[in-house]
């Protein structure tokens, strides 16, 4: 029997490198589409098909695409940025809303049979009027980031109304785990380098921001089981349902790493919501999903890995 092949937009990058790695486990034929700009080539599995390349490149997307006829795509290239979606606006843009098109017209003219988008969760709906905030939560990103992912949904669904592409799109809380980058300005890889360099690391705001922070092997599991299946909802929260605030994310990481680090504290930033978690009882009922790994014991496995591997972020 012939493994199916899937398209990576992003393989090389953080949830990217893990969703590929679960895939080739699992016997998929993988092909990596990734400019590395903010992707590492040591994420690369040895044995993925790799394409150097950029997805607001129509022309260079259009090739790879008819060359490798990919049975189903999984498009994680993305700028992840908040902070600097705010200060690079058009750049977010242009990533996330003309990239993405670019891949979603290339997976038409390639006969794509699946399409699965990973959106976003942590920052669509902005300062919730709920909590738990569902699919069926009002959306108003205050952020650039959400408002370019948010955009793209709504490509997602006028390319199913007309052209019948089969679509799922998971709205992801806040990710966290092996391959992340201290640079995406992510909170966790950056108190645990900080705690490794023994430099204070910096809160933004009180501290009290609360998030819903999933590890990227519960979240991997969950781009395959949207890949498995095809029902009629087609948006989907992925997240652990809990609350966990910047401040214990630092106490934890302090008492694991038992430092005596004390942190410092800087000015909120524009875009950022309060308090945000997620409800997923949609993707259980669905996708037969959940969140498997509790934020403790992925908090360790996350530090292990920065152990192993922080020589790459000095």
């Amino acid at each position: 029997m012939k493994k199916q092949k899937i398209l990576v937009t992003g393989g090389a990058g953080f949830i990217g490198a893990n969703v590929v790695n679960l895939l080739i486990g699992r016997g998929f034929n993988v092909i990596i589409v990734d400019n590395l700009s903010t992707g590492y080539k040591r994420n690369i599995n040895s044995k993925a098909k790799f394409f150097k390349a950029d997805i607001t490149n129509f022309r260079q997307l259009e090739k790879i695409f008819m060359k490798e006829k990919p049975d189903k795509v999984v498009h994680a290239a993305a700028q992840v940025q908040v902070v600097k979606s705010m200060t690079e606006p058009q750049e977010d843009a242009r990533i996330n809303i003309i990239g993405g098109i670019n891949v979603l017209e290339c997976s038409r003219r390639a006969k794509v049979k699946k399409f699965v988008y990973l959106s976003t969760g942590g920052a669509l709906y902005g300062e919730p009027e709920y909590l738990p905030a569902d699919e069926n939560h009002p959306i108003h990103p205050i952020s650039c980031y959400g408002t370019s992912k948010r955009a793209f949904e709504y490509y997602l669904y006028l390319y199913n109304a007309n052209y019948g592409t089969n679509y799922i799109g998971l709205r992801f809380s806040n990710v966290y785990g092996p391959y992340d980058n201290p640079g995406s300005g992510r909170v966790i890889p950056n108190f645990i380098m900080a705690f490794f360099r023994n430099k204070a690391p910096f809160i933004t705001g009180d501290g009290k921001q609360g998030r819903d922070f999933i590890y990227v092997g519960d979240v991997a599991q969950a781009v395959l089981a949207a890949l498995h299946k095809s029902p009629k909802e087609k948006f989907f929260n992925v997240g652990t349902e809990k609350l966990v605030t910047v401040s214990q994310v630092y106490t934890l990481t302090k008492k694991i790493l038992k430092s005596n680090v004390k942190a410092r504290y800087t000015p909120a930033r524009k875009g950022e919501v309060q308090q945000i978690y997620l409800k997923c009882e949609r993707a259980r009922k669905y996708l037969g999903w959940r969140a498997k790994v509790a934020f403790p014991d992925g908090m360790k496995k996350t530090i292990d890995w920065f152990r192993a591997n922080c020589k790459f972020f000095r």
